[in-house]
């Protein structure tokens, strides 16, 4: 029988310790520690296992040396994906893809790897579902026949399988179900997780081939298993989106081979996931050139590398208790408590009294300041019930003393909204663009804005 040792680790960093306790030394996160045995390794495990060598012979060479003859990025078959991950699939990367049950995570990665198949070897490895399954789902969404399908858990035995085949990419659908049998711990325990990661990591760097990893999460949030796993892979995917919504968000939260933050937008259908090329006509929900109601205002956020347009809409009335409420939706809420303070500090409406909530509309959440103009604006129209000018647009960040302040690149935001048939545009001072109004503080931008 294999000698175990009872070993502990922190579900949210990855630390390791020889004993429990309430909270973690490293990172310093309570109820976090769990107890995962693991058995004594006194051999390596194989040139599949986590502790064998990149490459055979390993030695030090100079930069210049490095060959980049294989490392040509191959397209997934959606340009907008390939963009989130920094303009295709990189040979020999590690990209975990995490996202709520029934997100589309399988559904997305099936049809790349349906789109990959035909100019490259590609095996799915359905650890969820069996072949016969598989091929329903595949069917639906007219799946390439040269895609290879692997239905197995049994990590050691697909490593095995893979080593044959030599794939060029290979899809583990998902990491919480596949294990390594000389681990004594279930799978998608801590333990099961970090070493079968840490074992396909091994073979994607060694043989070059693009591995995509279909992560479970909880229900904070966040992926299951331990915080190594997205330290350990090279690009972490999030699929995002509002319950009941027919769209989805990917967004990109690391990436070694390309911009962070980077999102894409899909359409879920019948037949699969189709890409929006444009995800501000989504976010906007109405045309630049139509009427806007009160408390609805627009800005212009860069989202990765893009600047991308959206609809903020807020709504002010009378509190019927005796603290107001406050609520945010897909907005910080402590960003928007300083900007409900500026408003009455530094131009005088009285908030104090009432309820204000606001929201961005489409499931997209705003976290750059150049938003802030925007909010105040829709704060301030919905107060006086008085609606923005139509086909207006605004961007900026507001200082505690009540000016707005310069954000960065403010060419590329005008541009995209005089493109989307935007010609009110409010902006911070700083630039001599055309056709543009300057606001250098919010009492002013309130005025020029709700006097028309």
């Amino acid at each position: 029988m294999t000698k175990t040792l009872s070993h502990f680790f922190c579900k949210a960093c990855g630390q390791e310790s020889t004993q429990w306790s309430g909270r973690c030394s490293g990172c310093g996160e309570w109820n976090a520690i769990v107890e995962a045995p693991s058995p004594l390794r006194g051999k390596s495990r194989g040139p599949t296992g986590a502790g064998a060598p990149f490459t055979a012979g390993t030695r030090a060479i100079r930069l210049a040396d490095v060959d980049l003859t294989r490392t040509t990025r191959r397209t997934s078959g959606f340009r907008e994906f390939d963009t989130v991950l920094g303009g295709g699939v990189v040979p020999g990367s590690l990209v975990l893809v995490g996202g709520p049950p029934g997100a589309g995570k399988s559904t997305l990665l099936l049809q790349i790897a349906s789109s990959l198949a035909a100019s490259a070897r590609v095996v799915y490895l359905c650890g969820e579902e069996s072949a016969a399954q598989t091929k329903l789902r595949a069917q639906r969404i007219g799946a390439h026949d040269d895609l290879l399908l692997l239905a197995e858990t049994n990590l050691r035995t697909a490593l095995d399988v893979l080593e044959g085949v030599k794939p060029d990419v290979a899809i583990i659908d998902s990491i919480q179900t596949v294990a390594l049998p000389d681990v004594e711990s279930y799978a998608g325990s801590v333990t099961q997780v970090r070493e079968c990661a840490s074992a396909l990591m091994e073979f994607s760097k060694r043989t070059g081939c693009a591995v995509f990893l279909v992560g479970h999460v909880t229900k904070d949030g966040t992926i299951a298993g331990p915080r190594l796993l997205e330290h350990l892979v090279d690009t972490v995917l999030y699929f995002e989106g509002e319950n009941g919504s027919e769209y989805r968000i990917v967004r990109a939260g690391k990436n070694r081979f390309g911009s962070a933050d980077e999102i894409c937008v899909f359409l879920m259908h019948e037949h699969g996931l189709r890409e929006v090329r444009n995800p501000s006509e989504l976010f906007l929900g109405r045309t630049g050139g139509g009427e806007r109601p009160v408390g609805s205002a627009v800005v212009c956020a860069i989202v990765g590398s893009r600047p991308v347009l959206v609809e903020v809409q807020a709504l002010v009335g009378e509190s019927a208790y005796g603290t107001p409420r406050r609520l945010a939706a897909n907005i910080d809420s402590a960003r928007l408590s300083m900007i409900i303070a500026i408003l009455e500090r530094r131009v005088g409406l009285q908030l104090g009294a009432h309820d204000v909530y606001a929201s961005v509309a489409g499931g997209l959440r705003l976290t750059e300041p150049s938003a802030d103009l925007g909010v105040a604006l829709a704060i301030a129209s919905a107060f006086r019930d008085v609606p923005l000018p139509r086909a207006s647009v605004a961007f900026g960040e507001l200082g505690l003393s009540g000016e707005v302040r310069a954000v960065g690149q403010r060419t590329r935001r005008i541009a995209e909204a005089k493109r989307l048939g935007f010609r009110t545009i409010f902006v911070p001072p700083g630039g001599n663009e055309p056709d543009v109004i300057t606001v250098g503080d919010i009492a002013s931008a309130i005025e020029s804005a709700l006097a028309r």
